[in-house]
C-alpha cells in the first residue's frame, strides 16, 4: 500500500478504476481513509506524486475527521441523543439506564461491547416501533428488518421490502431515529428519489428536512465511538 511519508505516514488505499477519466481524491469523513482512484494504466510514480502535490488538502481534511473514542467505563455517550455516563458495577444482569448513567455490569474490559449490544437491542426496539407504524400509514408492508454497522449508510430498502438499518441510531435523539425510518418505508412506495417519494417522505415525517441536516452535520460523530473488535459484527 503506497505511503505518504511524514509526521505521521499517512497509508493510500489505491483503487484502479476502469471507468477513472482522471485521479480522484477521497478522505473518508468516517474513519480517515484516504482512497486515491485512477485510471487503469497510470503508472504508480504518477500517482504518487499527484498525492504528494496534495498533501497539505489531505493533512487538512484528515484533521477535521473525529477523533475515535473508546467506550470504557467513564466515557460520557450518547443515548437517545442524551449523554450517560458508562459506570461499572458488581454482579451480573443486562446493561441497565438510569436518568444518567449506563451500569453495566461485569468484567469492565467488556463495557464496550455490552454496551454495543445494549444499543442494539435498543434500536431494534426503537426501528420495529417506528416502521410498522409507518408501513401501517404508508399501506405497505416490510418482508425483514435488519441491523448492521455500515459506514456508508443510515438505512436502505431492497426491492423485496427488505429494510435495513445502523444500530448506532440508538445513539441519536429519537427524531432523527425517526426520520431515517421514514426514509427507508418511503422506498416501499417509490423506490426512488424522486420528487413523489421526498413527498412522502415529508408525509410520514413533516419537517423532516432539520432531521436530515442534523444526520449531515452530526451523524459522523456517531461513528467515531469504538466499541471493541467484535461490536459491529451484530445483527
Amino acid at each position: 500500500m503506497p505511503v505518504l511519508p511524514g509526521p505521521p505516514p499517512v497509508e493510500i488505499t489505491l483503487r484502479r478504476s476502469a471507468r477513472a477519466r482522471r485521479m480522484s481524491l477521497r478522505v473518508s469523513g468516517l474513519d480517515g481513509r484516504v482512497t486515491l482512484t485512477v485510471p487503469p494504466r497510470l503508472r504508480e510514480a504518477e500517482a504518487l506524486a499527484f498525492v504528494r502535490d496534495r498533501e497539505g488538502w489531505i493533512r487538512d481534511a484528515l484533521a477535521r475527521v473525529p477523533r475515535a473514542i473508546a467506550v470504557a467505563p467513564g466515557a460520557r455517550l450518547p443515548v437517545e441523543g442524551r449523554l450517560l455516563r458508562v459506570q461499572a458495577v458488581a454482579g451480573r444482569g443486562p446493561v441497565r439506564r438510569t436518568p444518567d448513567t449506563l451500569e453495566v455490569p461485569g468484567d469492565p474490559a467488556q463495557a464496550g461491547a455490552r454496551v454495543a449490544g445494549f444499543l442494539r437491542l435498543l434500536a431494534r426496539d426503537r426501528l420495529t416501533a417506528a416502521c410498522d407504524a409507518l408501513a401501517l400509514r404508508a399501506g405497505r408492508s416490510y418482508s425483514r428488518l435488519t441491523l448492521r454497522d455500515t459506514r456508508s449508510r443510515w438505512g436502505s430498502c431492497t426491492a423485496d421490502g427488505g429494510l435495513m438499518f445502523n444500530w448506532r441510531l440508538a445513539m441519536a435523539p429519537p427524531p432523527v431515529l425517526a426520520y431515517v425510518a421514514a426514509h427507508e418505508v418511503a422506498h416501499l412506495v417509490h423506490m426512488n428519489h424522486s420528487p413523489a417519494f421526498w413527498a412522502e417522505v415529508e408525509r410520514l415525517c413533516p419537517g423532516h428536512a432539520t432531521l436530515r441536516r442534523w444526520l449531515r452535520a452530526e451523524g459522523s460523530a456517531l461513528h467515531g465511538w469504538r466499541f471493541g473488535a467484535d461490536a459491529g459484527t451484530g445483527r
